[in-house]
């Protein structure tokens, strides 16, 4: 069974398609070809969140967050050169070759090792921490990556221990208004402070484990004005 196939089976897409991606648009605007398994990823999934916590950014992704065509990786790319121009932290290659291309709602990203540029299919992934320097890099495409992560056969240490306690499923993004914010100042978020703003909207937020997606979505909503 390949990946895609083993993740529509852990994660089913949602039943109604996404809409269609002029992938030739998407990568003259990167100016780089994509993996073949991410646009298939892409195509049948949309944007969205797996497992209410692991987002991939999406070519109609619906915020500067989400949108792999948007700053966010090229601002990613840009405090990520800093820290390694300062020697701040280990990275485990050059900034140049890290291109971020997901989220976590604990504030870690996702990113391409995109070396070699020409051979996309190639790329491992990289994890960063969102509020430290550690770092995980698994040996696979971005699509194994994320059935072997909610399968349960890689734990990546920076995220929670209870991520898998509740069944993992793919939940859609709901289109809002698109807010700009700018990344690089952007003060690390304390979900017990989520929490409780959430529990205090009325939304339904265990105490532990994973935050709702629509929970955190809401709260950056309200907190991005």
């Amino acid at each position: 069974m390949n990946a895609i196939d083993a993740l529509v089976q852990l994660c089913p897409p949602p039943d109604d398609p996404p809409r269609a991606i002029d992938w030739d648009a998407v990568e003259n605007v990167l100016g780089m070809r994509l993996p073949a398994d991410y646009k298939r990823l892409a195509a049948a999934y949309g944007p969205g969140t797996f497992a209410d916590f692991i987002g991939i950014c999406h070519p109609h992704g619906y915020t500067e967050y989400s949108n792999l065509t948007g700053r966010m990786p090229g601002i990613v790319r840009e405090y990520l050169q800093q820290d390694y121009d300062q020697g701040k932290g280990p990275v485990p290659c050059h900034p140049g070759h890290l291109f971020s291309m997901g989220f976590t709602h604990n504030g870690e990203k996702l990113f391409w090792i995109t070396d070699p540029l020409d051979a996309p299919d190639t790329w491992r992934i990289a994890v960063n921490e969102g509020r430290g320097f550690r770092w995980f890099t698994f040996d696979g495409t971005l699509t194994e990556f994320l059935v072997s992560v909610l399968s349960g056969e890689t734990a990546v240490p920076q995220f929670p221990d209870g991520l898998l306690e509740e069944p993992v499923g793919f939940a859609p993004s709901v289109p809002g208004p698109w807010v700009s914010v700018d990344v690089r100042t952007r003060p690390p978020v304390n979900l017990q402070s989520v929490r409780e703003w959430g529990r205090a909207q009325g939304y339904d937020v265990p105490f532990r484990g994973r935050v709702p997606a629509e929970v955190r979505e809401a709260y950056d909503r309200a907190h991005s004005r």
